[in-house]
């Protein structure tokens, strides 16, 4: 398995090759109910996320995968291509986003849609500074990998096993968190987007793929709404980003 290369924005410009945005938004939220949809500091929360890539100059097309024509009406009416609603089998609690990712690529086939990358993005994250997916794009070819995860910094020591707690660090030496070589320091999966090169996805099945590379991110961005309490902490840094030129850059 390749190893993982951290890496960090890039501000270089460059050409890039044909990209599409795809946003999985399934109905059937248990914890917010239509909460893909909910309205949060004025718009519905997937209507974040579809705007964001609409407005990156490296993205050529956005489109919603959802099993919901309530969601797809909405997404639409903010600019994405809802073309098909996403059969139910694959739009469960346990089913797996790599099955909506390789039903939208059968769909890009039989449509005859050609498209080098895939832009994943989760709508659940809508915090992201305005060139964030083009900024992406451009260090994803850059340094040739197959697919980036999105990531932020982890300022927390870590346990796991609760009946039979191992610590992630020398507890009987904690360091200082500013002492953490670079090399040592931990980081979190944001789940806020992912780019992967579509041929690498249908051979491999998996988002995370062939080469890949971390992409930071600041950790306003790594917000993910799964509970009332991160929609409230989230629509008061949307609020305060509406407020704030330059938020979460």
């Amino acid at each position: 398995m390749a190893r993982p290369l951290l890496i960090y924005m890039c501000q270089d410009r460059g050409n890039s090759m044909k990209t599409v945005a795809l946003i999985p938004a399934r109905s059937g939220s248990k914890s917010i109910p239509e909460k893909n949809i909910k309205n949060i500091a004025g718009k519905p929360l997937i209507a974040w996320s579809i705007e964001q890539a609409i407005s990156a100059k490296l993205v050529d097309d956005v489109y919603v995968s959802t099993d919901c024509e309530k969601i797809a009406e909405i997404s639409k009416s903010f600019g994405a291509k809802t073309p098909f609603l996403r059969p139910k089998s694959i739009s469960t609690d346990t089913a797996k986003t790599e099955s909506a990712v390789g039903h939208f690529c059968k769909f890009l086939d039989k449509a005859q849609l050609n498209y080098e990358y895939i832009l994943l993005i989760q709508c659940t994250s809508p915090i992201r500074a305005s060139d964030r997916f083009d900024s992406a794009i451009r260090y994803f070819e850059r340094k040739k990998f197959d697919s980036l995860i999105s990531v932020a910094n982890s300022h927390r020591f870590v346990w796991k096993n609760f009946l039979n707690p191992n610590a992630d660090y020398d507890f009987l030496n904690r360091p200082r968190r500013q002492d953490i070589p670079e090399t040592e320091r931990t980081f979190i999966e944001t789940g806020s987007f992912y780019l992967f090169k579509r041929a690498k996805f249908l051979t491999s099945g998996n988002r995370i793929c062939g080469r890949y590379g971390l992409y930071l991110t600041p950790e306003n961005e790594a917000t993910d709404i799964d509970s009332f309490v991160d929609f409230s902490i989230c629509e008061s840094l949307l609020i305060r980003k509406n407020n704030r030129e330059n938020f979460a850059a």
